[in-house]
């Protein structure tokens, strides 16, 4: 049980649940709430992203990416506490779980068929997403692509999807703190792809970080962030409505110090206890950003 439990990495689960809580309180500020959507839009995601966890796992433990080199936390099939057919097992059953909740979401949610049809495009994908990462000999996360389906799940999907399962309607210009959550979600992606950039080119794992090389990847690194902050203002600005809205900007100043350690950084272990930090901090932004936008 250890193991699973460990192998599962709920640890992850704040930036997982980043998207969804700003799109559920974006929702709410336009008098689009209903719990039924809030509650199933959290489970289908907790599934998902244990879904992702277990898939990553697999992936890079078949093919061979965990190894004793390995600077993060050790892995389940790297130290053999899991075997592979068990994890195999896990991942179908999570898969199952993942869309049984995405069909409750919708249930409880929409109306149309025609909107049934999509969000059932979305959730399939996602699910694909989630195993396709490590998974097989086209993972994506493999050839340098992790950040794009970071930003598209992360950030489009997670809020936008969450938003409109609220709503069932769409506003264009949730699109720009939908975007700033998922650059924040793809920063905690490019500090992991920092930290095992090294190892990673040895097996042949071309992640951005990879492809970019060290100091290219840390100034991508500082983009995402600038861009985040220029997201945000220009939402507010769009629709003012009282100082509340400019909560956020309490959070520039430990973000700007983490960008700092970053550059410093000499030691690629350096990044690992940087991780847990930005996650943490793009669970806050969704927090303060929605309800600055609520009150």
């Amino acid at each position: 049980m250890k193991a699973w439990i460990s192998a599962f990495r709920l640890r992850t689960l704040p930036l997982s649940f980043s998207p969804i809580l700003l799109g559920t309180l974006l929702a709410a500020s336009h008098d689009g709430f209903r719990w039924s959507t809030a509650l199933l839009a959290f489970l289908t995601t907790l599934f998902l992203q244990i879904l992702s966890n277990l898939a990553n796992d697999y992936g890079d433990g078949v093919k061979g990416t965990d190894n004793e080199e390995r600077i993060g936390p050790a892995r389940a099939i790297q130290t053999g506490a899991i075997s592979q057919e068990a994890m195999k097992r896990a991942l179908y059953i999570t898969s199952v779980l993942s869309f049984l909740s995405g069909i409750g979401l919708m249930a409880v949610s929409l109306n149309s068929w025609q909107e049934w049809a999509i969000f059932l495009l979305m959730g399939l994908s996602a699910i694909w997403a989630a195993i396709q990462y490590t998974v097989g000999e086209n993972a994506y996360g493999y050839k340098g692509l992790g950040d794009v389906f970071v930003l598209i799940f992360f950030g489009w999907m997670g809020t936008i999807g969450t938003y409109y399962l609220h709503t069932e309607s769409l506003n264009w210009v949730i699109f720009l703190p939908a975007t700033a959550v998922g650059f924040l979600a793809a920063r905690v992606l490019n500090l992991n792809n920092m930290r095992d950039r090294i190892t990673d080119e040895r097996v042949g794992k071309r992640t951005l970080a990879v492809l970019l090389g060290d100091k290219l990847a840390r100034v991508y690194h500082t983009f995402l962030l600038l861009t985040t902050i220029i997201l945000s203002v220009a939402y507010v600005t769009l629709n003012p409505s009282n100082t509340y809205a400019w909560g956020f900007v309490i959070l520039l100043f430990p973000i700007l110090v983490m960008l700092t350690k970053v550059w410093k950084v000499t030691d690629p272990k350096q990044f690992d206890p940087m991780l847990k930090q930005t996650a943490i901090s793009a669970l806050f932004y969704a927090i303060i950003f929605g309800v600055g936008q609520l009150l």
